[in-house]
C-alpha cells in the first residue's frame, strides 16, 4: 500500500463516519481501529522519507 492509498482510505472512513447517523459500537470501533492503523502507516512512511532527506 502506498501513502496516497492510505490517505484515501482514511478519508473514506472519516466521510463514512460523518455521514452515518447511527453505527453500532462494534462497527465504530472497527473503523476507528482501521483508521488508526492507516495513520500509523502514514506516520511511519513520513518518518522514512524524512530520514532519506536528511542523508
Amino acid at each position: 500500500m502506498s501513502y496516497d492509498e492510505a490517505i484515501k482510505r482514511i478519508e473514506a472512513i472519516v466521510k463514512e463516519l460523518e455521514q452515518s447517523e447511527a453505527l453500532s459500537m462494534d462497527v465504530y470501533k472497527k473503523k476507528a481501529q482501521d483508521a488508526k492503523e492507516l495513520l500509523d502507516f502514514c506516520e511511519k512512511q513520513l518518518g522514512v522519507m524524512e530520514k532519506e532527506l536528511l542523508v
